[in-house]
């Protein structure tokens, strides 16, 4: 018998233990399971990492394996998902073609939408300080633990072998239980990615031509994506608690939209979080107007702090809110490992999508991520990054303000990789982000961030790409020469 089919068996005698075991009993140790169930310590720690994953257990270094709590699920009602069938009128996809793909009778087509000015940066000088980037420094990056968790998957018998269409049932289950609420692995689409996710939702739920409303301003990411499906993306403003709701159903009423896209945790460029008040509001809004809310969460690892509020997602039962988020921005910007959570009709469109666009994402990189996640040293890494983003954050905010006064930070954020800047009036964010890259900055204007004409000259500077706080404060001298030049 093969040790991945030995470490499955015993995953499931130890689910029926778990059963028989409350909320933060201990499990026995690992020679008391050796011994128990006659397999190996290589076995034991194979199967404990799968239920780790899972979210089943607790490991706790010195101490020992912990049933983890189950959180109760809502009994009031059942989920009502039959109002997408309204939403989705008009964006028909061939359910025929789908078929003959996954049985290979028919090519994939794989496509990847013209990600220019979204967050590639350009080349940079010898010398020069990034702060345009949207990937933490490598040095910020778990390398040793994603070593390991790609030799160890590279182990595995079965790691060259077809992916299921939806992804690997562990990791959807980590998906899931990040997400909270009634959210189950069934739920789960693992994508390549953040944007490769946006890409495919964009052309799944809208019809080319229409609009989707978006945030003001948003990722161009998001903006890119839209455009390249056919879609017209219309503003909805902000203010420093987000996404305002007021103009939020106004601007369904006024363009019919079926879809809003936002960011509703560490908002990219401004790292807004969306206030508590707000949060059902925009769902509700949303939910009103018979529209699908798409969640982008791939900043949820980018907290400053360990508080993060939780998903949308969690408190919606009807399949209004698509949730979107990714390990690629915690990880490695070649962990191209995301994940959709979606109910109802919109679900089978999306995999029914993956089928003509890419068939399954490579089984090696999700058995990686299995892997990265199940352990302590994930765990340690992202206390480790949020420490360090949190003194980042200080040391360039603290710098700008010596430097260059008169630019204001919109807000001190609490999470994500950048700080957004207001620029004095009369000053051009494109002439003074040129001038910076000839200084040796490169920083990114911010007129791109929005849907339609900017409300007025903007920075995004990132904290997260150059090397250390040292090179964040040179950073800032050299932005301050270069805004004493432009005046």
């Amino acid at each position: 018998m093969s040790s991945r089919s030995t470490s499955g068996d015993l995953v499931t005698s130890l689910r029926a233990l778990l059963a028989e075991l409350a909320p933060g009993d201990r499990l026995p140790t690992s020679r008391e399971l050796t011994q128990r169930y006659r397999v190996g310590p290589g076995t034991v720690s194979r199967a404990i990492a799968a239920l780790a994953a899972e979210g089943a257990v607790v490991s706790r270094p010195g101490s020992g394996t912990y049933v983890a709590h189950r959180p109760a699920r809502a009994t009031d009602r059942l989920p009502d998902t039959s109002w997408q069938a309204v939403a989705l009128a008009g964006r028909a996809f061939d359910l025929t073609a789908v078929s003959a793909a996954e049985y290979g009778t028919t090519p994939a087509a794989a496509a990847e939408s013209d990600m220019a000015g979204a967050e590639a940066v350009h080349p940079l000088p010898e010398g020069a300080i990034a702060m345009a980037g949207g990937y933490p420094h490598p040095a910020l990056q778990p390398v040793k633990a994603l070593g390991a968790a790609l030799a160890r998957a590279a182990r595995r018998p079965d790691a060259w072998h077809r992916a299921p269409t939806s992804g690997l049932a562990p990791l959807r289950a980590v998906f899931a239980r990040l997400a909270g609420g009634e959210v189950s692995a069934d739920d789960v689409l693992i994508s390549a990615g953040g944007q490769s996710a946006l890409s495919m939702l964009f052309r799944a739920i809208a019809a080319p031509g229409g609009p989707v409303l978006v945030e003001s301003p948003a990722y161009p990411g998001a903006l890119a994506a839209a455009r390249a499906a056919g879609l017209r993306p219309v503003p909805v403003p902000m203010d420093g608690e987000g996404l305002r709701p007021d103009l939020l159903a106004d601007a369904f009423a006024m363009t019919g939209a079926r879809l809003l896209y936002c960011q509703p945790t560490f908002h990219n460029p401004t790292g807004t979080v969306l206030a508590p008040g707000r949060r059902a509001q925009i769902v509700d809004v949303a939910r009103a107007a018979g529209a699908f809310l798409v969640e982008d969460d791939c900043g949820r690892h980018l907290g400053h702090s360990r508080q993060v509020p939780p998903p949308l997602v969690a408190e919606d039962r009807d399949g209004t809110v698509i949730h979107l988020t990714s390990l690629t921005k915690p990880a490695s910007p070649s962990l191209r490992i995301g994940a959709v959570v979606a109910r109802g009709p919109v679900m089978r469109r999306l995999r029914g999508l993956r089928f003509v666009d890419e068939l399954f994402v490579a089984r090696p990189l999700q058995e990686a991520a299995v892997e990265l996640v199940g352990t302590s040293a994930w765990e340690r890494h992202l206390r480790e990054l949020s420490a360090a983003l949190r003194e980042r954050c200080a040391v360039l905010a603290d710098a700008l303000a010596r430097e260059v006064p008169e630019w204001r930070l919109t807000a001190f954020p609490s999470g994500g990789l950048h700080l957004w800047v207001e620029l004095p009036r009369g000053v051009h964010d494109a002439v003074t982000a040129d001038t910076a890259r000839a200084y040796g900055v490169a920083v990114s204007a911010g007129g791109r961030y929005f849907p339609a004409e900017p409300s007025g000259a903007y920075l995004r500077l990132g904290f997260a790409a150059a090397a250390g706080a040292a090179e964040l404060v040179e950073g800032a001298r050299r932005l301050g020469a270069a805004a004493r030049e432009g005046s």
